[in-house]
């Protein structure tokens, strides 16, 4: 009865082990994500640039149906040089999947500026694992000016 027991619990050891490494590979993720609201929130290019691949892109899709594309440098010197306060926030938690390297972080949000709505929408953000740990491959929103949460 002992060896079934110390059987079992060997064999479990590595379930353990691959949940808290899944938990702390999507709380990094998100982490990566809330560091680029950060950077907006703080008008800094370097931030922001810092949480993408070099080569990321962002595709917008407005309530309108007007789409737009976005190179992470462009991107991030737009929201520098934004004027006011810029706040992007996600309304609840965010869901995460994870296969191997590759992370989705999929989540609603809402955009404040100078502390008033502007817009709501979807974040749809696909991630990569890196020597330097998660960074942006690319984001994919809508921009919505009606049916948001609360507004």
């Amino acid at each position: 009865m002992r060896q079934i027991r110390t059987l079992l619990f060997l064999a479990a050891v590595p379930l353990f082990v691959q949940t808290a490494l899944a938990q702390s590979d999507e709380k990094d993720a998100v982490a990566t994500v809330q560091r680029t609201f950060d950077g907006m929130a703080a008008h800094d290019e370097a931030m922001i640039r810092s949480t993408f691949l070099p080569e990321a892109k962002l595709y917008a899709i407005r309530d309108t149906g007007a789409t737009s594309t976005a190179s992470v440098d462009d991107f991030a010197a737009r929201i520098a040089a934004a004027k006011g306060a810029l706040l992007e926030k996600f309304t609840e938690k965010p869901k995460v999947l994870i296969r191997a390297n590759m992370a989705q972080v999929w989540g609603e949000y809402d955009f404040l500026r100078d502390g008033k709505f502007d817009h709501c929408g979807v974040d749809s953000v696909s991630l990569f694992k890196t020597a330097d740990g998660w960074k942006i491959a690319a984001i994919v929103y809508t921009s919505e000016t009606t049916g948001c949460k609360g507004h």
